[in-house]
């Protein structure tokens, strides 16, 4: 069985796969649409509901409907009370993700097992590490989580040329904007194919911008218009059904606005009714101030790649189904000098994680096949196999999916290269300034990363290092700790006497394609290393995962 592709969507998620053709596919689930929404209603304490079913309630239920949950990732703190249970952001998204897997098997995909799920290039490590949380809640092996713009790519990379993978082939470069305006985050990257690889330059963005801030917007207009023509009404906003209800028919008169330049709303609450008519230049006006917010975040992310040599781009690409408003294209024109191209936004997310996971399959049986027949050892690069031997096993591999050799080698010579989204480093005592955050990984540095520094301890007979890992907050990676998130505090504990002050302590940072942190610490001459697992606030106690993995099991999905 293949790995699965899955676009754990703000406002709606999807699910792809491989087809027996080699080409990714969208599969469509109970519902006969090819994504649902990321909603859930908890309809007890033992029952939920996913999709368009619980977004339907929505407006009857509120209180016990959970949406928008992916801006909560990597929030420790956050849980969605219901029927007298707590449930964090992990847990109900895994919820969704089973969903997903129910239509995936509906649809004939088979049972899903490994998965590739995509985030928000901006995520950080908390969030990451919060989503392959979910994934494992869900019952996942999850093989990998991929940036939301590099999955676009890969999807657009497969599609140029009837469904083969032409990236950079010939030698030929192409350096590509994606702006991906999803429900409820923003990501701006610049990304280079050249050579079968696709590097990423630069990231910016904001996973708590998105289309529900349009949303929002629109359903204050309305609030304010309703009040205006019934002002002895109570206002909808006031009410939690009827603010559920605005925002639900601000959604859809901001879609209907995408093809018609008006619409009208109708607005009943509290016994009153009042239709509204709203115009697309209404709806641009209220929200100029949330396009300008993506126009500043996409222009610094040009700049990022400015400094990395790029003079131009020589295409932009529109994903998230938000970025189908007109006001989109039309900005992104006059602001960038850019044609716009939507590239079925809604689905070449899913369907480039389903290309990614084809990969990170493929690789792994290659290796697999080398070192079970003593031609590769044992956690040794591919590149290391001898070419006639690799070549045995691409043909074995491409046999055992059914695919042509050709397919199964471009799939291993697309490589991936991308950056860091945020930067990262520990807290150290400075002689001048006090504590300090001190830089170990910078934004927008190319993953992998393995950096190592060394910092001194700060008295003789030091007995322990205390070790906090910290993470950017905002564009400017600031110095002061009051700017900085705290990931994971650790200690070298019982340290012997007789070491003098300043004894060398290495500190060690690895991050993987995945953006997800690991740190290792090393106290010299006592010989004591520290690892940290980064169990970061994302990541509950055991106790909690035992009490949500047994709550996840008592519930059970309600057919929408």
């Amino acid at each position: 069985m293949g790995v699965f592709g899955i676009d754990l969507g703000t406002t709606n998620s999807a699910i792809a796969r491989i087809d027996a053709d080699g080409r990714p596919e969208v599969l469509v689930g109970m519902n006969g649409e090819p994504t649902i929404p990321s909603v859930v209603l908890f309809a007890s304490a033992h029952d939920h509901v996913v999709g368009e079913g619980a977004r339907r309630q929505s407006r009857l239920d509120p209180e016990h409907v959970c949406s928008l949950v992916k801006r909560r990732m990597g929030d420790a703190e956050w849980r969605f009370a219901a029927h007298g249970q707590m449930w964090s952001a992990p847990a109900v998204s895994s919820l969704i993700l089973k969903s997903l897997a129910a239509d995936a098997e509906f649809g004939g995909g088979g049972t899903v097992q490994r998965v590739v799920i995509t985030v928000p290039a901006y995520f950080g490590d908390e969030e990451r590490r919060a989503t392959i949380q979910a994934g494992t809640y869900a019952g996942f092996d999850v093989a990998g989580v991929l940036s939301e713009p590099i999955a676009a790519a890969l999807s657009y990379g497969f599609g140029r040329l009837d469904g083969s993978i032409e990236i950079g082939k010939g030698g030929a470069r192409e350096t590509v904007l994606v702006y991906d305006l999803g429900g409820g985050t923003f990501d701006a990257t610049v990304i280079e194919l050249a050579d079968r690889r696709i590097s990423v330059l630069s990231v910016e963005g904001d996973h708590q911008l998105g289309g529900a801030d349009w949303d929002e917007r629109i359903a204050l207009h309305l609030s304010q218009q309703f009040c205006a023509a019934n002002p002895d009404a109570e206002d909808p906003l006031d009410d939690s059904a009827g603010s559920q209800m605005l925002v639900l028919a601000a959604e859809q008169a901001k879609r209907e606005l995408t093809d018609a330049e008006s619409t009208q709303v109708v607005v009943a609450h509290d016994g009153a009714r009042a239709v509204i008519t709203l115009t697309r230049a209404d709806m641009e006006a209220m929200t100029a101030s949330l396009m300008r917010r993506t126009l500043d975040l996409t222009r610094a992310c040009l700049d990022a790649a400015g400094a990395r040599g790029v003079q131009r781009v020589d295409r932009l690409l529109l994903v998230g189904g938000s970025s189908r408003m007109p006001m989109v294209a039309r900005e992104l024109q006059q602001e960038l000098g850019l044609h716009g191209e939507l590239r079925d936004p809604d689905l070449s997310v899913a369907r480039g994680a389903a290309l990614y996971g084809e990969k990170l399959e493929m690789e792994r049986l290659i290796v697999a096949d080398l070192v079970t027949r003593g031609r590769l050892r044992d956690g040794a690069d591919l590149r290391e196999a001898d070419p006639r031997e690799l070549d045995q096993s691409l043909a074995r591999v491409a046999a055992s999916f059914g695919q042509p050799v050709s397919l199964v080698r471009r799939m291993l010579e697309i490589q991936v290269d991308t950056v860091v989204s945020r930067g990262f480093g520990v807290l150290a005592l400075d002689p001048f300034n006090g504590l300090a955050a001190s830089w170990l990984v910078h934004r927008n540095q190319t993953l992998p990363i393995k950096v190592r520094r060394s910092y001194g301890t700060v008295r003789a007979d030091q007995d322990q290092i205390e070790l906090t890992i910290v993470e950017q907050q905002g564009q400017a990676a600031s110095t002061r700790p009051e700017d900085t998130k705290v990931l994971v505090e650790g200690r070298i504990r019982d340290i012997p006497p007789g070491y003098a002050a300043g004894s060398e302590v290495q500190v060690t940072f690895e991050m993987g394609f995945d953006g997800v942190l690991r740190v290792t610490a090393y106290h010299v001459d006592a010989n004591m290393p520290l690892t940290l697992t980064v169990q970061t606030g994302a990541t509950l106690s055991q106790a909690d995962v035992a009490r949500e993995l047994d709550q996840l099991q008592r519930t059970r999905r309600r057919p929408a």
